[in-house]
């Protein structure tokens, strides 16, 4: 029953509740623990259709050829450049926001639609963060590729979900069924504080990323082992 219970969808889950009682006995008028396995179970059975949802959206190969996809690319130009107009699809200018050549396409590689659509999302709901950010990221000493690390930055939060680990920020932050929405603000919160640890940091040259990426890693990886965390970007 229990076995069952965890592998419910949301449409059973209140069936899976009258089923765990009556198993173990326990009186269905007692509403409080009827709330709060209902709860739980939807949180545990959210957080796999979560992670289902997420690795769809990474499966995407980013097609140049879809309109969705490209109004998405330069929607996130706008967000970030509305002062600066595109010369064209193709172009060098996309290296100002941190993309490695002419053609964003081919950074989206490992992370497919889900890297845009992360950052974008960042740059939609935190316009001045997002800029704020951008702008530092071209400081002379301690710059860095804004969309590059960005992209990187979702591949730390979906590996993060994939192994769990986001288990007990989900479960303290959502009453119920974790959404999409939840992820790229988890997603929020790593952009903000990787900027603030790489400044704070001073690495002496773009080439150690590797290097400050896995001590921010395991820095958030500690953060979440508290069973009382929440990691979160007050908008």
């Amino acid at each position: 029953v229990l076995r069952n219970a965890l592998n419910a969808d949301e449409t059973e889950v209140e069936k899976c509740v009258r089923d765990v009682m009556k198993e173990k006995k326990i009186e269905q008028r007692d509403i409080r623990f009827k709330t709060s396995l209902h709860v739980s179970l939807l949180q545990i059975t959210g957080y796999k259709k979560l992670y289902l949802d997420v690795e769809n959206l990474r499966k995407v190969t980013y097609n140049s050829e879809n309109e969705e996809h490209e109004e998405q690319l330069i929607e996130l130009w706008n967000l970030l450049m509305p002062h600066e107009n595109l010369k064209g699809r193709i172009t060098k200018q996309w290296c100002d926001i941190g993309f490695q050549g002419d053609d964003p396409k081919t950074d989206f590689r490992g992370m497919g639609l889900l890297g845009l659509v992360n950052l974008v999302y960042f740059s939609k709901h935190y316009t001045n963060e997002a800029r704020q950010i951008l702008s530092r990221s071209n400081h002379p000493k301690l710059g860095y590729s804004y969309a590059i690390v960005g992209i990187n930055l979702t591949e730390m939060a979906y590996s993060l979900l994939k192994n769990g680990a986001l288990k007990p920020h989900l479960y303290n932050v959502v009453p119920g069924l974790p959404q999409m929405e939840h992820f790229h603000q988890f997603y929020c919160y790593l952009v903000y504080e990787f900027d603030k640890f790489w400044f704070e940091e001073e690495p002496e040259s773009i080439m150690q990323f590797n290097q400050y990426r896995e001590k921010f890693h395991d820095k958030i990886k500690g953060l979440l082992l508290d069973y009382d965390v929440t990691l979160t970007l007050q908008n």
